[in-house]
């Protein structure tokens, strides 16, 4: 009885949160589809007397979003792929390699994760706009290619992995980088699409450092073009939540189709060590 009582619970709870969550994405929904003065009414409305479905296509034509959504693409495709490998390669030397100071070198790494990202937005800024940079894909990609959370989260991964199958790759004549690539990288391929996910994920909503590298509409991102219905005459909700949901959209399928994977890679990264 007491489990049948604890696992009705354990349903609520997850019912609970699944609702809390979704209600600002139905809220979004609702809000697109809804005439300006509904957006504002007292109180709220959930469903509008008449669905208006042009007002995306209002939205999309109000700002270029077809060049925000090419300048997305752009970043996140090869920020994510930049920090893929370059994270991979770094997890690999830390999981499997001997050298000179490498606990020291992963402790100072680690202590780089309690830097809030907000201390490193000037730096950040100044060293690019001394390579001149500024209002350039370079400034929206080059301070993303590294990221030590997805070094610690594959690092986890590789250490996982039995040491008797890197010996024997050895001895069949393989290279540390083919072992690598051909072994240690199919075997993870969990958890690399979990991080993967979620670099794209970060990246394609990523508002405020887009905001202060770029000046010119044809380098903003999605995001940030979203400001395009805020002016001083007030905001349009009902195109903003419209734009919104173009933003929004594409992560939503991306998660429906990998999210077994992504699943599983953070419960292996989690469980593993």
């Amino acid at each position: 009885m007491a489990k049948k009582i604890s696992k009705v619970l354990l349903y609520l709870i997850v019912t609970l949160g699944a609702i809390t969550m979704l209600i600002p994405f139905l809220w979004m929904i609702s809000t697109s589809l809804k005439t300006a003065p509904e957006t504002i009414k007292v109180p709220p409305i959930w469903i509008p007397k008449k669905l208006q479905w042009g007002n995306y296509i209002t939205a999309w034509n109000q700002a270029p979003f077809a060049r925000y959504f090419l300048n997305s693409v752009i970043v996140t495709t090869i920020t994510t792929a930049g920090q893929l490998f370059t994270s991979i390669l770094a997890a690999f030397a830390f999981a499997r390699l001997k050298f000179w100071g490498k606990n020291i070198l992963f402790v100072i790494f680690l202590g780089t994760m309690m830097i809030p990202g907000e201390m490193l937005i000037i730096p950040n800024f100044v060293t690019l706009s001394h390579l001149g940079q500024i209002n350039q894909y370079g400034a929206l990609i080059i301070p993303w290619l590294a990221s030590f959370f997805t070094v610690f989260t594959l690092r986890q991964t590789f250490q996982s992995t039995p040491d008797q199958i890197y010996y024997a790759a050895k001895i069949d004549g393989a290279s540390d980088w083919r072992y690598l690539w051909t072994v240690l990288v199919p075997m993870s391929k969990s958890t690399i699409t979990a991080v993967t996910v979620l670099e794209v994920i970060g990246s394609w909503n990523s508002f405020m450092w887009p905001l202060i590298v770029t000046n010119t509409e044809n380098m903003r991102t999605l995001p940030v073009g979203l400001q395009a219905f805020t002016t001083d005459a007030g905001t349009a909700y009902q195109l903003l939540m419209a734009a919104s949901t173009f933003v929004i959209i594409p992560m939503v399928i991306l998660y429906i189709f990998l999210q077994k994977y992504i699943i599983a890679g953070i419960s292996k990264a989690g469980l593993k060590g």
